[in-house]
């Protein structure tokens, strides 16, 4: 099993562990031990699975708007959390390829691995409720069948990032491309870069 593979199987069980819940509140129940790279991907979609649904919720018309607020307060937080994420994993990469001399011609690639690893868990959530909606029951053929549709398209990307997050790893092994890792800086989050925030001091 190729490394990324291995992220659709723990993705695709973590969405699967997540909606046995189904409650933004529920704690995970990783399977795998911490400090490896297998905990912190469980983790990466844990993660994503109780954005995903705090952002389904937030979207109620009829939402209380304190209630609203500190749930966007609660997605902004849960939005560092997975920045943060991606950061360690992208610095398991770094660990792990230390050692390889990049070849006089080897580039950089649009995204490090480790971003390209958190669109795959996105994906495996997109595919878990596309599925839902081609199976409901209360729905007409019209919108079953353009999920199915749908579904299908998804189900291709994530066959081509798959191969795309492969290739990536192996060309870092092989000296092909290198990796750097930009922190996101995310600045409405830190009371020294926000506008709004530090006008306040």
């Amino acid at each position: 099993m190729t490394f990324a593979e291995k992220c659709n199987t723990i993705f695709d069980s973590a969405t699967v562990e997540y909606h046995r819940h189904d409650n933004i509140d529920a704690k995970a129940e990783n399977p795998y031990s911490d400090g490896t790279i297998e905990y912190d991907l469980f983790v990466k979609n844990w993660i994503d699975a109780v954005q995903w649904h705090m952002e389904d919720i937030i979207r109620d018309p009829d939402i209380d708007p304190v209630e609203a607020l500190k749930l966007k307060r609660r997605i902004d937080r849960s939005n560092q959390e997975r920045t943060d994420l991606v950061e360690r994993i992208d610095a398991y990469f770094r660990k792990k390829y230390s050692d390889v001399k990049p070849l006089p011609t080897a580039t950089i690639n649009t995204e490090s691995p480790a971003w390209a690893i958190d669109r795959l868990s996105i994906l495996a959530l997109k595919i878990y409720h596309m599925r839902l909606e081609v199976e409901r029951t209360d729905a007409d053929e019209q919108h079953r069948s353009k999920c199915a549709a749908k579904l299908e398209v998804l189900l291709e990307q994530r066959k081509d990032l798959t191969t795309a997050i492969d290739q990536l790893l192996d060309d870092i092994a092989a000296g092909r491309k290198y990796m750097k890792v930009y922190c996101q800086m995310k600045m409405y989050n830190d009371p020294a870069t926000n506008p709004v925030l530090y006008a306040k001091k």
